[in-house]
């Protein structure tokens, strides 16, 4: 909570952070203005899809008129105008190649990987967005970060060393969080960013080594790929003493991470302007705040190749509400994605009650699971589910004792594939996230 340290310096940029919502949408609006005619003016993509719905900047004169006639996009119409042309950025890049700093790419859970081009000079700009969230973390000049390798949307340490951190060249990828462990003691880093495969591994270490202890110079951890689960959440702070602070995608134009409160995700809204709509044959409608509907985003800061309302797929709650932390930004919860639903003989599970049911048993509490389907529609709910061998003598007995849970969670008797976590984590397509639902 607030109070549980010292907030005289909370915000990095306190009159961002805590800007009035009325000033923030009218520079949303300025930003959006400014955006449309640069677009149509640079990306062969929007100017081809805007002149195809009779849509010219001339027209866009407030957020209420780019709402009613700028239409959405989508991954896969990026990807049909790269198949289309050969052009690997899909049409989008509104800047000479040679103006580019650096091209990075997506983690690729969703199919292949998504290419970033990005223009910067000190440091790229989503870890730069990112110091305003390792500030509130606790993150302050001179701390110590132990800094992972993985560069898939740019090297991190940019970002710390703007901060004014230490940055600590330690390999913390996956299969290395027994040599982490020690760097720690090492170290004594103030910060630490982890990844869902990384928690699964701290899982096992917990049973030999006295993690509170190792990790007890850290002011928090950042973790992303997956969101963790109820148990797992207990688990990392009651058990481990980690003030864990989860993050996860603003459709792509950036990150969204908690704050103190751990009330939702923050989004920067001078960075991005998120709508949350139902998409239905007849159209689209906004749904009312607090209710599920697919996040939109709109990126304000990338003149280098914008999303412009670029449909996520991402099923979230939003809120204008002031946070708990005194942020005026808005905020979302991730319900999941759009086609993660699976109706089985007609009945819907979701991936919540399959979770709830796995990480109930000890063997598999570590939540390691896949829904396996070529469709939405199946006839049967065929599970994979990763168990740890040190804790589980008797597979077939565990597999009993998993279906009737499942089947009492979602009312469906799956079909189990049982093989061990490290087995199913090494099925991973993506550098940094377990895929959940997944083709057989």
């Amino acid at each position: 909570m607030v109070g549980d340290r010292d907030t005289a310096d909370r915000y990095f940029e306190p009159q961002v952070e805590t800007m009035p919502r009325r000033r923030l949408r009218a520079r949303q609006e300025e930003r959006v203005l400014e955006l449309v005619g640069y677009a149509y003016a640079n990306s062969a993509f929007y100017r081809e899809l805007w002149d195809g719905h009779g849509v010219h900047p001339r027209d866009i004169r407030s957020l209420a008129d780019f709402r009613a006639r700028v239409p959405f996009i989508t991954k896969d119409m990026v990807r049909a105008y790269r198949a289309r042309t050969g052009d690997p950025f899909g049409g989008l890049l509104c800047v000479p190649g040679e103006e580019l700093t650096s091209v990075s790419s997506s983690s690729g859970t969703t199919g292949e990987p998504e290419f970033f081009a990005e223009i910067w000079q000190d440091a790229p700009p989503l870890v730069t967005a990112q110091v305003r969230d390792l500030w509130e973390l606790g993150l302050r000049p001179g701390d110590r970060v132990l800094s992972p390798p993985g560069t898939f949307r740019n090297l991190m340490d940019p970002g710390y060393q703007a901060l004014g951190a230490v940055v600590i060249e330690v390999d913390t990828w996956m299969g290395r969080m027994h040599e982490v462990v020690e760097a720690m003691r090492t170290y004594r880093p103030a910060y630490l960013q982890m990844m869902y495969p990384q928690m699964v591994e701290l899982e096992h270490l917990a049973e030999k080594t006295d993690l509170k202890e190792a990790f007890s110079s850290l002011k928090g951890a950042s973790c992303a790929g997956q969101p963790l689960s109820r148990k797992m959440r207990e688990r990392i702070r009651d058990d481990w003493g980690i003030d864990v602070y989860e993050y996860t995608s603003a459709a792509d134009t950036g990150t969204a991470w908690e704050c103190r409160e751990h009330d939702g995700f923050h989004l920067w809204e001078d960075t991005v302007f998120a709508e949350c709509v139902e998409v239905g044959e007849d159209g689209w409608r906004d749904v009312p705040e607090g209710d599920l509907g697919e996040l939109v985003a709109t990126d304000l800061d990338n003149r280098a190749a914008p999303l412009i309302r670029y449909r996520s797929e991402d099923l979230v709650r939003l809120s204008g509400e002031t946070c708990g932390c005194g942020r005026t930004h808005a905020r979302m919860w991730v319900a999941g994605r759009r086609g993660d639903e699976t109706l089985v003989q007609g009945r819907s599970v979701v991936l919540r009650d399959v979770w709830q049911a796995v990480e109930d048993q000890p063997e598999t509490v570590a939540g390691v699971f896949q829904i396996v389907r070529d469709r939405r529609e199946v006839d049967e709910l065929l599970l994979r589910v990763g168990y740890d061998p040190a804790l589980t003598g008797d597979v077939d007995a565990l597999a009993g004792r998993l279906g009737e849970a499942v089947r009492e969670r979602t009312g469906v008797k799956p079909v189990l594939d049982m093989r061990t976590e490290e087995d199913l984590l090494k099925t991973m397509t993506s550098v940094a996230k377990f895929p959940r639902v997944v083709k057989r």
